[in-house]
């Protein structure tokens, strides 16, 4: 068996597509979907991640607001930058990069951000209102990286109702708020929530119908773990060794590339959830301008 290859970089090019036309919707009615982000330092790979939203963010039409900060900034500089984000009529949805420097407060700082602007979806408001929420439409940004696995399952044409879904990993990105979504009536899937002190994972990921490792642990996930024709999503990074004369580093995923070899369906790292988390981000903002278009 060779595994169905679920390819995030055309899912998501389709995804942005889509919003190119919502936002020119909203541009004749008046509104320019801002995104913004804060970016605190000048870490190579943030400004990268940054650099690609706004370039994404631009191309379909979107206002786009780069806030950079010196790394050595105030928690109460910070907070105020945040401030000034919230209240900025421009600015529709933003995020603040992480890790933040280490004297800062990153709880705090996710905690001010207006949950009406969480283009993360992270916010605890929004959060809880996900827990709160099991039957009636969604009216708050979403989780982007666990929106992004369920969205290139379903666009793949996979259908998660009544799926043994086993989710490797308790970060709160995604592993510990990806089952607020899979479990809602409208995907009705079954959650199991596992982590690197599980006693004996393999037993686990060997019955399930779909795997989600985001663990952050090298090819954690092994061939034999794996049930024939199950769909496995690659979400977990890991920094290898150093690529001789570019500086840069190579990247592994959570799951062992043999498993291409077992499973029916496979999203692979990278390529696969990391693309489409970008459009989704960029999908929470456009859907945040909408409301605030509706509200007026």
């Amino acid at each position: 068996m060779t595994a169905q290859i679920l390819d995030g970089r055309a899912t998501a090019k389709a995804i942005t597509q889509e919003l190119r036309a919502r936002v020119e919707a909203l541009v004749a009615r008046g509104i320019t979907p801002g995104i913004a982000t804060v970016l605190v330092g000048d870490d190579p790979g943030s400004h990268l991640y940054v650099g690609m939203k706004h370039r994404r963010s631009q191309e379909i039409g979107m206002e786009s607001i780069q806030v950079e900060l010196p790394g050595d900034v105030t928690q109460t500089e910070l907070e105020a930058t945040i401030d000034r984000l919230n209240a900025d009529p421009a600015c529709h949805g933003y995020i603040v990069q992480l890790p933040l420097p280490a004297h800062l407060d990153t709880d705090v700082v996710l905690a001010r951000i207006d949950p009406a602007k969480d283009a993360d979806g992270l916010h605890p408001m929004n959060l809880g209102r996900l827990v709160l929420n099991v039957n009636d439409p969604i009216t708050t940004s979403l989780p982007c990286t666990p929106r992004a696995a369920i969205e290139l399952l379903e666009r793949s044409g996979y259908d998660l109702a009544g799926k043994d879904v086993v989710v490797v990993g308790r970060g709160v990105t995604i592993g510990r708020s990806i089952g607020l979504l899979l479990t809602r009536r409208q995907i009705n899937a079954t959650v199991t929530l596992t982590h690197t002190g599980t006693t004996d994972l393999a037993a686990h990921l060997r019955r399930a119908d779909v795997i989600v490792a985001a663990a952050g642990v090298k090819h954690l996930v092994r061939p034999e773990d794996v049930r024939p024709g199950a769909a496995v999503l690659d979400v977990g990074v890991t920094r290898g060794e150093k690529i001789p004369g570019t500086g840069k580093y190579r990247v592994h995923g959570d799951v062992d590339p043999a498993v291409a070899e077992v499973a029916g369906f496979l999203s692979p790292n990278p390529g696969g959830v990391g693309p489409m988390t970008v459009a989704l981000l960029l999908t929470n903002v456009v859907e945040a301008a909408e409301r605030a278009a509706d509200a007026r």
